[in-house]
């Protein structure tokens, strides 16, 4: 029976508040599973006239897949989160790409007609879980020579980035990693970044309950003076450190996706349209140019170029990251397209969950921005990878 691909649309996403990893940290004493189970039960509550029945998969990603972040999480956290029983689950990894791949998967499942209804996202709790935890690298990626010594260390692939491009200086990136800074600042004295907070339960055995109501990692005020005082613990006299780098994070988010009639028949807003995707391959000794590579593919194979986006989402692992993005499409360092309410290197990265945040970040966005129809969102991943989508804004006033 022939098939026709459905439009897939972006209805709302959601997160807790992002946390420092370690014992000091929001949710050191806060379950993995219990910040995701929060993100979905908030969606279906901001979406009343979604019945939970009709989701028709939960997609969950996580990094370390172990523990509380373990036993299949998208399924265990659907039932955590009191959808039917009826309603299938299952997880994912591609490091910090996860919550995106868990996107595109099950948008793409919609587009073919496998499902109406996802809910989409990831978790990463890195207090509990160290990145690399319980991970036994096969010795032949040394011993064969398949990938440089580096490229099990995300902070010393940084390092390889400034030596592939001696054009970005440890002041670059120091200056990019306060403009995001002041940006995330803004944005959150301007009451941009807290309709995405889902305000989360914590425990602590010495303080009892609390509430997480706004992220932890921010440090507002920062100045190039403070970063450059910085130790460089990649490399002696580096130029990656702990102020142009996203930090060790915890925190969950998740989004609902749907096929855009369905959106319609349910009386779901949609705020944007999932346009095309792509993943593409690096040297994983340089895993930060990843999306260069899956960007061009995306946007050759739609035919365009970065003068047909006006908002860039990309997730900020390392400020050198973003800038050797930038300088391969000609972009200047303070482009207003590029993260305009701030970034990773100040709200947090908790790996899997990230794509997650810079799709809600684009939608909100969109939503003021009605001029601009096109807009991605990208990041790097580990092991040599990028991941870059493409979406439409359903509010462009170009197609009124």
């Amino acid at each position: 029976m022939p098939r026709t691909a459905r439009d897939v649309v972006f209805v709302d996403g959601v997160r807790t508040p992002f946390g420092k990893a370690g014992p000091k940290g929001l949710y050191a004493e806060t379950r993995a599973d219990d910040l995701v189970v929060r993100a979905i039960r908030e969606l279906i509550r901001r979406n009343p006239s979604l019945p939970p029945e009709r989701v028709d998969e939960v997609a969950i990603a996580a990094t370390t897949q172990i523990g509380d972040q373990g036993l299949t999480i998208g399924r265990s956290a659907a039932v955590l989160a009191g959808l039917p029983k009826s309603v299938p689950g299952y997880a994912i990894d591609r490091m910090c790409a996860g919550a995106m791949t868990a996107v595109t998967t099950t948008g793409a499942g919609i587009a073919f007609g496998s499902y109406d209804v996802v809910i989409a996202g990831g978790v990463e709790h890195m207090g509990r879980h160290p990145m690399g935890e319980g991970v036994d690298p096969n010795p032949r990626f040394l011993a064969d020579k398949l990938v440089d010594p580096s490229a099990l260390v995300m902070g010393s692939t940084a390092e390889n980035l400034h030596d592939r491009f001696p054009e970005i200086t440890k002041e670059r990136a120091d200056a990019y990693a306060v403009r995001s800074q002041n940006k995330l600042a803004a944005a959150y004295e301007a009451g941009r970044i807290q309709p995405d907070l889902v305000p989360t339960a914590i425990r602590s055995v010495e303080k009892g309950y609390g509430l997480a109501t706004e992220d932890e990692p921010p440090r507002p005020g920062t100045t190039v003076e403070d970063l450059a005082k910085l130790k460089t613990p990649f490399r002696v006299h580096g130029n990656v450190t702990a102020g142009n780098a996203a930090g060790l994070n915890d925190g969950a988010t998740a989004c609902l996706l749907a096929a855009e009639d369905v959106a319609r028949e349910l009386g779901l807003t949609p705020r944007m349209r999932l346009v095309d995707y792509s993943f593409a391959g690096v040297e994983p000794e340089v895993m930060g140019v990843g999306p260069v590579p899956a960007t061009e593919k995306l946007l050759a194979r739609n035919s365009m170029t970065m003068d047909d986006i006006g908002l860039i989402e990309i997730n900020e692992a390392f400020a050198v990251q973003v800038l050797a993005f930038l300088e391969h499409f000609k972009i200047a360092d303070d482009d207003p397209r590029v993260n305009p309410w701030g970034g990773a290197i100040a709200v947090g990265h908790p790996l899997a969950s990230s794509g997650v945040r810079l799709m809600n970040q684009l939608s909100r966005l969109f939503e003021e921005r009605t001029d601009v129809r096109y807009g991605i969102t990208t990041m790097c991943v580990g092991m040599g990878m990028g991941g870059t989508v493409l979406w439409e804004n359903v509010n462009w006033e170009g197609a009124k």
